[in-house]
């Protein structure tokens, strides 16, 4: 699929920074209308759920549970992939070989790794509430099949009014440029745009940037910082 690494704990970060009061977070103080909600994908609208598939490949390769991912998207294959320098087929060919898998075995490991990922409707549907009162995009380090995932297999391209794909562009989180980039094509100011991520050092790039900026932890608080975010800048 080629969605980015999604946090596997995404309800064991500190909650004290999320309130149902944006004015008392320190990046959400008034500056003005939000006008642009943009949304990581894998670990906010897209999270691993049930990691039953990863466990058993864990245990026929003999590796720790829970390292699986690391495999998958911490090898060099996939930081390239991640920067659109290689193709999504470079990464499983690296898995492959690593562990000496042959063609329908890797197949199988593909199909186990992703089949414990959910989307996360409710989020979604938020999302496209928002449209057109609010601009709307998603913000991902991804593989390059990422706009064909995000669009055509999980039913996203009504959902945004702009992808930003670190595969497209060359560029990923948490370098600046690739959150200027969405500035730049939504027609935002920094402090016009609500950002949801569920790595800590992407949310600190963007806060940087002053982008209205939190690390995801559940649906509910989110959504409550989010929505409240935008009630307090209406007008």
């Amino acid at each position: 699929m080629g969605h980015e690494r999604p946090s596997n704990h995404p309800t064991t970060q500190p909650l004290d920074h999320l309130t149902t009061r944006p004015s008392d977070h320190p990046t959400t103080r008034p500056t003005g209308p939000i006008r642009a909600v943009v949304f990581d994908f894998g670990g906010v609208l897209l999270r691993t759920e049930d990691r039953s598939g990863r466990r058993r490949w864990e245990a026929r390769l003999g590796l720790p549970a829970g390292t699986l991912d690391k495999v998958v998207f911490e090898s060099e294959a996939s930081r390239r992939a991640m920067v659109g320098k290689a193709p999504e087929e470079a990464v499983w060919e690296h898995v492959a070989t690593t562990f000496g898998l042959d063609a329908d075995e890797i197949r199988r490991f593909q199909r186990d790794f992703w089949s414990g990922d959910r989307l996360d409707e409710e989020l979604v549907r938020f999302l496209r509430s928002l449209r057109p009162r609010y601009k709307t995009a998603i913000l991902s380090n991804a593989w390059p099949n990422a706009r064909y995932v995000f669009g055509q297999l999980f039913g996203l391209d009504d959902a945004v009014d702009l992808m930003v794909i670190s595969a497209e562009e060359g560029v990923a989180k948490p370098d600046p440029r690739i959150y200027q980039i969405a500035l730049r094509r939504l027609g935002v100011r920094p402090e016009e745009m609500v950002f949801v991520d569920d790595m800590p050092e992407n949310v600190r790039a963007a806060q940087a940037l002053g982008i209205k900026a939190v690390q995801f932890t559940d649906t509910a608080r989110t959504l409550a910082w989010v929505q409240a975010l935008l009630n307090e800048r209406k007008g």
